[in-house]
This record gives C-alpha cells, structure tokens and sequence, in this order.
C-alpha cells in the first residue's frame, strides 16, 4: 500500500477512535450528572434535615426546661448536674460554689444559642451559594462555606434583618423569617427563666432565716402549746409546701448555693423537723393538728427532694441529712 494512503488510513482511524471515545465519552457525561446530581441532591438535604434535628432538639430542652419541667430533665439537666458535682470537688472554695448556679444557667442559654446557630447554618450550608444573593462586592463562589452559613444564621438570630448575603430560594426566604423568630423566643425565654428562679430562691432562703431566727429565740413550750403556737406551725407548713412546689415547678433552684447557713434551708430544716415533733407533745388538739400538717408537708418535700436531686432511697430523716451533706452543710441533729 502506498505510503499517503497507508497514513490515511492510520489517521482516519485514529479519528475514529477518537469519535467513539468522544461519544463514549459524551454518554458518560450525560449519565453521570444524573446519578451524581440526584446523590449530591439527597446529601444536601440530609444535612439540612440533620440542622432541623439540632433544631429541634434545643427546641424540645428549652420547652422541657421552662413550661414542662420533668423529672428526667434533658441536656439542661446534664450540664446543671455536671457543675455542681464538679463544684463539690473543691468545697473550700465557697465563692466558687456559690456561682455554680448563674453559671450553669448561663452555660445552658450558651448551649441552646450554639445548637440553634449551628442548625440553621446546617440548614443554610448546602444551599451555598446558589440559594443566596450577595451584595455588591463579595464573589459568591468566594462565600459558600461553614463560615459564611453561620455568619447568616447568627444576623437571622440576632433579628438584625437582613444583611448583606439574603436567602433568593423561596423556601429559603420562608425558613429565614423562622430563625428570627425562633432568636426571639430564646432572648424572651432566657428573661422568663430569670424571672421565675430567683424568686423561688427568695421564698426558700426566706424560710430558712425565719427558721433560723426561731432556732436563735427558742420559743417556750407554753407559747409552742398555745393557739398561737399552733398558728406558728401552720404558717411554717405554709412555706414549707410553697417550697416544695418551687422543687417541682423549678427544679433548677436546687442548684443555687444559698451562701451563708441562715439563708440555706439544707442547714435549718432540721429545726422544723424539731418544731413539728415538739407540736406532736402538746395537748391542745390544735397544736397536734397543725404540728400533723407540718409534718406531713416535710415529709412531701423529702420525697420531692429524694425522688428528683438526691434518690437516697430513705426516710425523711435520711433525705434531709443528704440534703445538707449535698449543700456542704452540716448534717441536721438527729
């Protein structure tokens, strides 16, 4: 074969190769953005549902702490409890332990505030930047990372509008709206739960100095066996289920240390205990009867206490004894 056609041939076969691996080629990339597309498409949404879980889940601790306290508690229970077990590893330090309670509230709205800025930026995330507008000057395919899909989530939370990279998706402009709404909601809930703790702290520290104060007078046995008397010991039981109330109703209260003995009612309970059992003396069936309700109200507030914080497993006595070794104090006289 003469040589021109023999190079021909060879370069038209080689154009032929060329072509079918060229459409071999093109067919591939027809298929794969297909299958790779739907693959990328279902991980984008997976890691968004997996930002509405973290979502949800502060959501769900937040409600749980506030309007439906539980006995099992949630995360807020966790990190109240592991700071105060570890505040008891250094019992010297009074000033210490007495912030553990400030402390753990604080550590707690920190928790909610990361879980709800770290879920909606997970939201936001797989949306970068093709679901987003970008004021002028920032070059999108610059600005499509986790940094940039906090940084929206935190103007959302913090209710600052909008600001310069805006959600362009319709569902994205709806979901935006929510996170402001839902930075809202943790701003006022923070102020409500203030609100509603340290009154409760009030009502329990004032119980244990007027305790303490009839611990100091030591009323006689005629004015204790009197109507008098009897009235004494029923204002007392008063509080005392007051108190037990604030146990149920703000179980976080029991994680503030009260300072001084006279303001803790882990060191002066034991002198109602006292009271209730000199009442059960008297002869005067009114005394009796409102020493009964006293006791029956301490006994209520240790099951409280025993059945949520301490779980001795133990009689009233027992409880209260844990109750003050738990807020290093001394244990009440048997």
């Amino acid at each position: 074969m003469p040589a021109g056609l023999a190079a021909d041939d060879r370069g038209g076969g080689a154009r032929t190769v060329r072509g079918r691996a060229a459409g071999i080629e093109g067919t591939g990339h027809l298929l794969c953005p297909g299958r790779c597309g739907a693959h990328a498409g279902w991980m984008d949404w997976l890691v968004s549902l997996l930002g509405a879980g973290l979502v949800l889940a502060a959501l769900r601790d937040l409600f749980h702490t506030l309007w439906h306290p539980t006995r099992r508690g949630g995360a807020s229970r966790l990190v109240m409890t592991a700071l105060w077990r570890l505040s008891h590893r250094f019992p010297a330090r009074r000033g210490m332990n007495e912030l553990v309670g400030p402390l753990a509230m604080v550590t707690v709205v920190g928790m909610w505030t990361c879980l709800v800025v770290l879920g909606w930026a997970l939201v936001y995330l797989p949306h970068m930047p093709e679901g987003f507008a970008f004021a002028a000057g920032l070059a999108p395919h610059e600005h499509g990372d986790l940094l940039d899909s906090l940084y929206v989530s935190l103007v959302n939370l913090a209710t600052l509008g909008i600001g310069d990279i805006a959600p362009t998706a319709g569902w994205l402009r709806l979901v935006a709206p929510l996170e402001a709404l839902v930075g809202l909601a943790l701003l006022t809930t923070t102020v409500s739960w203030v609100l509603q703790i340290y009154p409760a702290l009030a009502r329990r520290r004032s119980l244990a100095l007027r305790l303490a104060m009839l611990r100091r007078v030591q009323p006689p046995a005629q004015y204790l066996h009197s109507a008098t008397g009897a009235a004494l010991l029923e204002g007392i039981a008063a509080e005392v289920v007051r108190i037990r109330v604030d146990f149920t109703q703000y179980p976080d209260a029991y994680y503030f240390h009260d300072g001084e003995d006279d303001l803790s009612l882990a060191a002066t309970i034991d002198y109602a205990v006292d009271l209730g059992r000199r009442g059960h003396s008297s002869e005067q069936s009114e005394v009796r009867l409102a020493a009964t309700v006293l006791g029956n109200a301490l006994t209520d507030l240790a099951l409280a206490l025993d059945q949520r914080f301490l779980r001795t497993g133990g009689t009233p006595a027992e409880v209260f004894t844990a109750y003050a070794h738990d807020h290093g104090r001394r244990p009440p006289l048997p």
